[in-house]
């Protein structure tokens, strides 16, 4: 499933998720490489 993420307050990361960290921090693939940060809300 695809995820984004925000990664300090202007880069947005959009990745196939891989796990969510106990700080509540998820972490997406992009390739091989793997980024964590905060999950971005849907919208409603």
């Amino acid at each position: 499933m695809l995820r984004t993420i925000s990664v300090g307050t202007t880069i947005l990361i959009q990745g196939l998720f891989v796990r969510t960290l106990a700080n509540g921090k998820i972490v997406v693939a992009v390739g091989t490489r793997e980024y964590q940060g905060t999950p971005v809300s849907r919208p409603s």
